[in-house]
């Protein structure tokens, strides 16, 4: 396997995406692989924090809004009031362009809101602020 990109000063990242629909969370895992992180997915907010607290060591989490059980603003709030969790950047991702879930969604602490389909210069974007 051949690695491409990941000179000097580059960290990898350990991302993890959630999002209900396979097909979404296979799409954001490929986008964020292009940059060469390593990325976790999970299909739901319950199972992200399940996964947090086996793993913590997460740089990122990318969350669909609107899923069962928990929503991606839920989960957002639930990591932004845990101690151990409340450091890591959290981004929403939603199909609906609804300013005003946006605003509440970076107002709660979300680092940013990506509409779907996300793009790789959304993915690029995001990455390379969290680099900083």
């Amino acid at each position: 396997m051949a690695v491409v990109g990941g000179g000097e000063g580059e960290r990898e990242m350990h991302v993890l995406a959630v999002d209900d629909s396979s097909v979404d969370r296979a799409v954001i895992a490929r986008l964020l692989r292009n940059f060469k992180h390593r990325v976790t997915t999970v299909e739901s907010g319950v199972r992200a924090l399940e996964m947090l607290g086996l793993e913590p060591n997460v740089n990122m989490i990318i969350t669909d809004y609107w899923m069962p059980e928990m929503t991606g603003f839920e989960l957002l709030k639930r990591i932004k009031e845990s101690k151990d969790l409340k450091k890591i950047p959290v981004v929403i991702m939603s199909s609906e362009n609804v300013p005003t879930r946006i605003t509440m969604c970076m107002k709660e602490g979300a680092e940013d809101f990506l509409l779907k389909p996300v793009k790789q210069s959304d993915v690029s974007r995001v990455c390379s602020r969290m680099m900083r």
